[in-house]
């Protein structure tokens, strides 16, 4: 009897330690956030302590191509080139993401409350999304320019 509670504690133990590391496991792998090796200091900065970039200094606000925006810590499609618009504000603006692209957060930093979005896959900062857009979404998804990478349609 005494082994038969021995092995009893021992599995009860090892069950009520699975059952409170396993959930901090599991939501802590699903917001760990991947890091390009290859990123700059100033793209660390914005996608990771939710800086921005200079407006007017990303060459991404005059492409015209089409194709899509990918996520340029992961990779991950965001945009369509279809979605792009010239907001005038200085940085690379889109009517709507593509399904499920980013996660949204509320900010309350400069004393305004702002919708803040970041990359579904690893959780990078990329801008804030307003409603002042001019398409029928109403949206303007205001993005860093370092955030993305463009890669253009391959016409065959």
């Amino acid at each position: 009897m005494n082994n038969f509670r021995r092995k009893f504690l021992k599995l009860f133990s090892f069950s009520y330690l699975s059952f409170i590391i396993l959930p901090f496991n599991i939501l802590n792998a699903a917001t760990k956030k991947i890091i390009n090796p290859n990123l700059t200091e100033e793209q660390k900065n914005i996608m990771f302590n939710e800086s921005t970039e200079r407006p007017f200094s990303s060459a991404l606000n005059y492409e015209k191509r089409k194709g899509f925006f990918h996520c340029a810590n992961c990779g991950a499609k965001l945009f369509s080139s279809s979605a792009k618009f010239d907001s005038g504000t200085g940085w690379p603006s889109f009517t709507e993401s593509l399904p499920g692209a980013f996660k949204t957060k509320i900010d309350t930093s400069f004393g305004m409350k702002r919708i803040e979005y970041h990359c579904a896959k690893c959780g990078a900062h990329h801008g804030h999304v307003f409603d002042d857009g001019p398409s029928s979404t109403q949206k303007r998804f205001c993005n860093n320019g370092l955030c993305l990478i463009f890669k253009p349609e391959i016409n065959e």
